[in-house]
Parts: structure tokens; C-alpha cells; sequence
């Protein structure tokens, strides 16, 4: 790259529909993963709240998946899912986020006092109604904060996708590195670093939306 500027701001001119066709590609196969992990994340944090037996074996296998290379991951789930597919990125994204969502999702569980529950059940709530009015509410800046770090990871790790043909923005590295080019990596960087920053500050708004208590006693920040 001897001599060559960092930036070319007329190739950024000539391509904006480029760029902004390959951040949408890359928020869709890092953040529906994250979504999908919020959905799976609930109920089972719910069974293990209720049955504290299975937590540690689940939170074992989650965290030995987290500590798995993705790229290596992705390789393997070629021959399954196919070569250059959303779903050979997105499976283990999922799974990835899961692993950051369960523990947080739990502590937001356990973070409600036995008295609490006891003065609910005693106004006359079954389980249902005190699990959506008490305990789920307390579990919201958990959950949120848990969000925060697994949409961020997950933005980042995405980009690693493009190694087998998905992965949004990661394009723009082997592109740059092919041409020997560093427009494409600078434009790269910086947009994924500013998908990262509109998902945590709209994540953030979220928490104050859902859980404005939590900003007067400092849950989970």
C-alpha cells in the first residue's frame, strides 16, 4: 500500500449504494441471530430459575460454543447449511449470543427477592401474572445489558463470515487486502463500528423505555 492515501473519498462517492446495500446485509445476519438468542434465552432462563440443576450444564456447553473459533464453526456447518448462506453465519452467531443472553437472563431472575414474590403471591397473583408483573420487569436491565454485549460481539464476529462468502461488510477487507486498496478497509471499519454504536445506543434507549426504575437504582448498568 506504499503511497497509495488511506482514503480515496471519490471511490466512497461512487459506491454509497454498495456500502449501504452491504450494511444492511451485514445487520440482518448479526442482529436476527441476537433476536433469535432473546426468544430461546427467556424460556430457558425461566426453566433455569425453576430447576437451578440444569443451569451449570447449560451454561458449561454455552460458554465451551462461545470459546469455538468462528470461522472454524462456519467451516464445519458448510457441508449442512451450504457455502456463501445466511444461516452458515447466523446458526453460530446464534449460539453465540445464547451464551451471553442465558447467564444475564438468570441473574435478572434470581435478582428478585423471595419477599417480593412472597407479596405478590399473597395480593393474589398466580404464576403467570407475577411472573409477567414482577419478575420479568427485574430481569429487563439484565437482559438489556446482556443485549448490549452480545449485539456488539455479534456485529464484529459477522464480518468474519466473508472468509466463506457471507459476511456483509467483511467483503470490503478482502477486498481492500486483494487490491492492496485501503479505501475499502477504512470504509469497513468505520461502518461497522458505527452499526455498533446506533445498535448500543438504541438498546440503550430501550432499557430507559422498558425499565425506567433501573435508571434511579443503577440495576445492571
Amino acid at each position: 500500500m506504499d503511497g497509495e492515501p488511506l482514503v480515496r473519498w471519490y471511490w466512497i462517492g461512487d459506491h454509497l449504494g454498495y456500502l449501504r446495500d452491504l450494511t444492511l446485509d451485514h445487520a440482518v445476519i448479526s442482529l436476527v441471530p441476537v433476536l433469535i438468542a432473546l426468544l430461546i434465552a427467556v424460556p430457558l432462563s425461566l426453566a433455569c430459575a425453576r430447576f437451578p440443576r440444569i443451569y451449570q450444564p447449560l451454561s458449561a456447553v454455552f460458554n465451551v460454543v462461545y470459546a469455538l473459533p468462528s470461522l472454524a464453526v462456519f467451516v464445519v456447518l458448510i457441508p449442512y447449511t451450504g457455502l456463501a448462506t445466511r444461516a452458515t453465519v447466523m446458526v453460530p452467531l446464534t449460539f453465540y449470543a445464547l451464551a451471553v443472553l442465558l447467564p444475564t437472563a438468570v441473574d435478572g431472575l434470581r435478582s428478585v427477592p423471595d419477599s417480593v414474590r412472597q407479596a405478590a403471591t399473597a395480593m393474589g397473583y398466580g404464576p403467570w401474572h407475577r411472573l409477567s408483573a414482577v419478575e420479568l420487569p427485574a430481569a429487563v436491565p439484565y437482559l438489556m445489558a446482556g443485549l448490549r454485549v452480545a449485539a456488539v460481539s455479534s456485529i464484529s464476529l459477522a464480518a468474519v463470515g466473508a472468509l466463506i462468502g457471507r459476511g456483509g461488510l467483511g467483503y470490503l477487507f478482502i477486498d481492500g487486502f486483494q487490491r492492496t486498496f485501503p479505501t475499502p478497509i477504512v470504509a469497513g471499519i468505520v461502518l461497522i463500528a458505527a452499526l455498533a454504536l446506533v445498535t448500543d445506543l438504541l438498546l440503550v434507549l430501550a432499557r430507559r423505555l422498558l425499565a425506567p426504575w433501573a435508571l434511579r437504582t443503577g440495576a445492571a448498568r
